[in-house]
């Protein structure tokens, strides 16, 4: 792994000389956010005050364009209104913007519009603001330079009424505030557009809990800016010079967006997110959901004590971006529930030392098939499998399904050579990999899907909290741990399928370093699973590297255990060894019963070569032939696929023995009797399973060979 950080160190210095790469890079890593809690002095928010239902109809509580488009038809004064605010703030900007569709400088202008924007959006609402903020992390839509004014939008806007505040809990709740909380901070401790947040106590236990309240005339406000957006979005279809699908982009996100309007649905969220994560991640800590107290509008969770990760100093925050970039992977690649709203004030370091996410109002889900695409294909982008990779691209939403891909495997090609240049199988800088797909977006049929600009942005995120406190840190060095164990330990058909391309690759041919090089991935998962939090927080993913012996007693397995009584093999050895290593270990098995034929033949050669008998071609003529039978094929030889057998096996077994002893040094012979004793503990167990299948195979192979040599 240290030559894998030593060139994404070179490819992240040469990507800081070129300022748009830089700027891209700052902006995925969410360093153009705006993190405070509050809003400027001037900042004013325009809201739409009419009460909903009042004639019966109600707006939907699920996101539906038909239902909203027939709401606010009949309500044209509403409309007129809402728009003659607009137009009073953003009349000028949308002028400006329509100038720019008529004279194709689009790009040209992108940069002084998106500062415009910025600077407007705020006081035109949450709608707005939300949707600003989830186009400033598409560098499929907008330049670096664009995206960096966009993110620069807060979130933060004047608090409303206290009064106000309270009469909706109880409104929501069922009973006055003073009957539920015995106390709560006089003002909100922050405020956003969506609602505001009050520090409190129950009443009925005595917890500190954190009381989410939304903003009255939020659901009016914001599907009638829907509504007027996507009649905008229409008209903007006439005009084939506007690439960007305005509707569409409404759309997919407002979707999203009325999840966030639903507290209870973001309850259930943190409630799940918690759920999947506790027994393989207990150094992460969700708040936990007081459904009693929980309503649309009105959200009770527990209190977070903590700082913010990327504002923190303390020396385990390197452990803890290791336990997030597990964290989001594990979402990302094995329970497809991903928290979409990734960045610094979301992620805190509690005083104990754990991790702590917070919100998940804004959540994707991602299925099976997307989880397993993402993993073929980097399997594929490991083997440089272009051609694959491009049908994976169609799978995962980067490509329309029925587009042409000829034309566009030789640019990927390009993309991916470029970045993946000097180096080995784990060396592919997925940053640089983004901004340079970004940047094809302009000239092909290619788009990045909602979905990754999120995963995109997670990583990043966690990239930059890291960096900030180690220069030196690479995100491949903790992602491709976890792939490993991914690939180790998921029994899904398509993922074993991928394992085995990413071991013997298109031709089929068993690959001792790539086997290696799975395998001290898998190690370096276990030691991160480890991190943060302090040892006796391993969840069930540090536990992957036990032992189980015969009689029951659980050994810890470390590189360097030293306590009396632990087996002290590495944690590959284990895994391979144990239950869960059982179709890991069919790989290896193969070469070991072909390293046995070929030892035992070799041992015969050099037993001949004793005797005197060097050289197959005197010794022939002492055997006749009888028919179609060969007697003299049965001498030993040892043949070139022998010799890679045996060099593969010395190679593993090199690898799986060394670090076996505390006290070994660098360059010391393996002392296979010292393995021995270390692993006599488990070594009944082991046998049992083991031996009996190299037995069996290694007594077809050589039958088999046998048969053939003699017959043909």
């Amino acid at each position: 792994m240290g030559e894998v950080s030593d060139e994404i160190k070179r490819v992240r210095a040469q990507m800081e000389e070129n300022e748009q790469l830089a700027t891209l890079m700052r902006g995925l890593r969410g360093q153009n956010l705006s993190v405070s809690q509050f809003a400027a002095d001037d900042v004013q928010m325009r809201f739409v005050e009419i009460a909903d239902g009042q004639d019966g109809e109600a707006l939907p509580l699920v996101y539906d364009p038909a239902i909203i488009s027939a709401y606010w038809g009949k309500r044209p004064k509403a409309v007129a209104t809402r728009i003659v605010q607009l137009l009073m703030v953003s009349g000028g900007f949308l002028s400006r913007i329509l100038l720019d569709v008529l004279n194709k400088k689009i790009k040209e202008n992108e940069v002084a519009r998106a500062i415009e924007l910025r600077e407007i959006v705020t006081s035109l609402g949450p709608a707005y603001i939300k949707l600003g903020q989830a186009l400033s992390i598409r560098p499929d839509i907008f330049s670096p330079a664009a995206m960096t004014e966009l993110q620069k939008l807060c979130d933060k806007v004047p608090s409303f009424q206290d009064d106000v505040a309270m009469s909706l809990i109880e409104e929501e709740l069922g009973c006055p505030w003073n009957e539920i909380y015995s106390e709560l901070s006089p003002s909100p401790i922050a405020a956003a557009s969506l609602g505001q947040v009050y520090k409190g106590r129950l009443k009925e236990n005595g917890d500190v809990v954190a009381v989410k309240v939304q903003r009255p005339f939020v659901l009016e406000t914001v599907t009638i800016d829907l509504f007027i957006i996507r009649k905008f979005g229409l008209v903007l279809r006439r005009f084939p010079q506007v690439s960007i699908d305005v509707v569409g982009l409404v759309d997919e996100w407002a979707a999203r967006f009325f999840e966030e309007l639903d507290y209870v649905k973001e309850g259930e969220n943190g409630t799940h997110f918690a759920e999947t994560m506790i027994s393989d991640l207990p150094q992460v800590v969700i708040p936990r959901t007081y459904s009693k107290f929980t309503s649309r509008k009105v959200l009770t969770t527990e209190w977070i004590e903590g700082e913010k990760l990327s504002q923190s100093t303390e020396s385990d925050v390197g452990e803890l971006v290791n336990v997030g970039v597990i964290c989001y992977l594990k979402q990302l690649l094995d329970t497809g529930f991903f928290h979409a709203d990734p960045h610094p004030g979301n992620l805190i370091r509690t005083p104990e030392g754990k991790l702590a996410i917070l919100d998940f109002g804004l959540v994707t889900k991602l299925t099976d098939d997307k989880k397993y695409g993402i993993i073929e294909a980097i399997a594929h982008l490991i083997h440089r499998d272009y051609a694959a990779i491009i049908k994976d691209f169609v799978k995962l939403g980067f490509i329309p399904d029925g587009v042409n891909l000829e034309p566009i495997l030789p640019v990927l090609t390009k993309v991916f050579d470029q970045a993946l240049e000097g180096g080995g199988a784990r060396n592919i800088n997925f940053q640089e990999l983004a901004s340079d797909l970004a940047q094809i977006t302009f000239d092909y049929p290619f788009q990045i899907p909602p979905y990754f600009a999120l995963i995109i942005r997670a990583i990043g995120v966690l990239e930059g909290i890291a960096l900030v406190g180690n220069p030196e840190f690479a995100i491949v060095d903790e992602a491709y741990p976890y792939l490993a164990q991914r690939l180790l330990t998921d029994e899904s058909p398509r993922l074993r399928s991928a394992l085995r391309y990413i071991i013997y690759g298109k031709t089929g041919v068993f690959d001792a370093e790539r086997f290696i090089d799975v395998m001290q991935a898998f190690e370096n998962f276990i030691t991160a699973a480890k991190s943060g939090g302090g040892e006796s927080l391993n969840g069930d993913m540090a536990g992957l590297g036990i032992l189980e012996s015969q009689n029951g007693f659980l050994s810890m397995v470390s590189s360097n255990a030293s306590q009396p009584g632990q087996v002290r093999t590495r944690a590959a050895l284990a895994f391979l060894l144990s239950e869960k290593g059982n179709f890991f270990r069919e790989f290896i098995l193969d070469e070991i019963v072909k390293g046995i034929d070929a030892v035992s033949r070799d041992q015969l050669v050099q037993i001949a070569a004793a005797f005197g008998i060097q050289g197959s071609a005197p010794i022939f003529g002492m055997f006749p032939t009888f028919g179609p039978l060969k007697p003299r094929v049965m001498l030993p030889r040892i043949t070139e696929e022998d010799k890679v057998s045996l060099n593969n096996v010395q190679m593993i077994v090199k690898f799986l023995t060394s670090g076996t002893s505390a006290t070994r040094t660098i360059g010391q012979e393996v002392n296979v009797l010292h393995v021995a004793q270390e692993l006599l503990p488990v070594l009944p167990s082991i046998s049992a399973r083991v031996l009996p299948e190299v037995i069996n195979r290694l007594s077809s192979r050589v039958m088999a060979r046998l048969l053939r040599e003699l017959l043909l």
